[in-house]
């Protein structure tokens, strides 16, 4: 059962990180005016810069059962839950709640430590 948490954790991660990476160029890149260009550049990249590691995260959640180390199981899981678990919070607050993101991070960490 631990498994399936960890996987499901994965899973909820690596879509709440694709949603991420859409929303940001369809909803907040194409309406935001920043110049100059190359700031405009920077500020997407760093964007998707969070994406790609929280997909990473997700795919090495998925992974976790299939490793051999109770180290590496445990180290992971630990930092991904406070990766995760930062994300949540920091969401939530800068939203004042009213954003969903916030809830898929805090399920994504709770599905990880629920796994641990």
């Amino acid at each position: 059962m631990r498994d399936v948490l960890l996987q499901c954790a994965g899973i909820g991660a690596i879509a709440a990180s694709l949603i991420h990476g859409v929303i940001g160029e369809t909803k907040v890149f194409a309406r935001a005016r920043i110049e100059p260009q190359r700031l405009r550049t920077l500020l997407r990249l760093v964007w998707q810069a969070g994406t790609v590691a929280w997909i990473g995260g997700g795919v090495l959640l998925l992974l976790v059962p299939w490793m051999q180390s109770d180290l590496a199981r445990h180290a992971i899981i630990v930092t991904l839950a406070c990766v995760y678990g930062f994300a949540a919070c920091a969401n939530a607050w800068a939203t004042r709640g009213r954003h969903f993101g916030w809830v898929v991070f805090a399920g994504v960490t709770a599905f990880a430590l629920a796994g641990y």
